[in-house]
């Protein structure tokens, strides 16, 4: 049947699905950011929904206060296996710096807010469950830098979306880890042509360029980013935890000491309930029902 999220009207689930959102609690009203949970067959994923429309979304202090908040809420959650991050503002996902509010700030001010930035998007990046972003309109700038936090990225496929490191076209550079990330994730040469040149991407463009895992024909990527959460719901959580520490962190090291690291991720899965589960239900032809223990 369909699926009805609050807020989100674009989104049609799987008929296979009977999944049901939380409301959007009474204190998000007001709200540029805040924490949504699906329920039903959906439970165990969470959503943080971006909803600043009169300015695209732009990184301002609240929003990042709020941002931060949602985050710290997610890292000590047991219940919470996979995360949304999207937008409920059409047209935008992230603006990136909300530059009206940052030509009132000193040098001082300016130093203090980007230190907070970019402290919320390593929170973001190292938050110990998968993440994925839906780039359903503008990722410009720290809008682009936040998603490439994320482990996936679903561009939808309207003419809104826009996908780019456009800072050198104002002379000054990605400040919140977009000369890090993107190079480490499509390679050094690509990464300087879009930094250099502060060339927009279309979804097609950014997936072909491997800024994408997955651009859709409709206009929202959120019922695709939906399918790939609904995809890791069923896996083992431990498992889940340990694989991304085990490729975020052993990327870093040459391979043997990576080796290592796999095998040190692989020791804690060991004295798992879960662990034993998976096997159990593997020799009695059932599905597993895993604690996250």
């Amino acid at each position: 049947m369909p699926q009805r999220i609050a807020q989100r009207p674009l989104a049609v689930a799987s008929a296979r699905f009977i999944s049901t959102s939380t409301p959007a609690p009474a204190h998000s009203e007001g709200k540029e950011c805040f924490l949504e949970r699906l329920s039903g067959d959906d439970q165990g994923i969470a959503v943080i929904n971006f909803n600043r429309p009169k300015a695209f979304n732009a990184l301002s202090r609240k929003f990042v206060g709020e941002f931060r908040a949602a985050l710290q809420e997610l890292r000590y959650d047991q219940d919470a296996r996979v995360v949304i991050v999207r937008s409920l503002v059409e047209g935008a996902f992230c603006a990136g710096a909300d530059l009206r509010e940052r030509s009132t700030m000193n040098a001082t001010e300016v130093k203090q807010f980007l230190a907070s930035l970019r402290d919320s998007f390593r929170e973001l990046e190292t938050l110990p469950i998968p993440t994925i972003a839906v780039i359903d309109g503008a990722a410009l700038g720290g809008g682009l830098e936040m998603a490439l936090c994320c482990d996936m990225r679903v561009g939808g496929g309207n003419k809104k979306v826009k996908i780019g490191l456009v800072e050198t076209k104002l002379a000054i550079i990605p400040g919140a880890g977009g000369t890090q990330r993107l190079p480490r994730l499509i390679g050094i040469p690509k990464a300087k042509e879009l930094i250099y040149s502060s060339k927009i991407l279309n979804s097609a463009a950014a997936k072909e360029m491997g800024i994408l895992n997955h651009a859709v024909t409709e206009d929202s990527g959120y019922n695709k980013a939906l399918e790939v959460a609904r995809e890791i719901l069923p896996m083992g959580p431990v498992a889940i935890r340990m694989a991304k520490s085990a490729i975020d962190k052993g990327t870093q090291f040459e391979i043997d000491s990576g080796l290592e690291y796999e095998q040190a991720c692989y020791a804690q899965i060991m004295p798992t309930e879960d662990r034993l589960e998976g096997l159990a239900s593997f020799r009695e032809k059932r599905k597993p029902n895993y604690k996250g223990r």
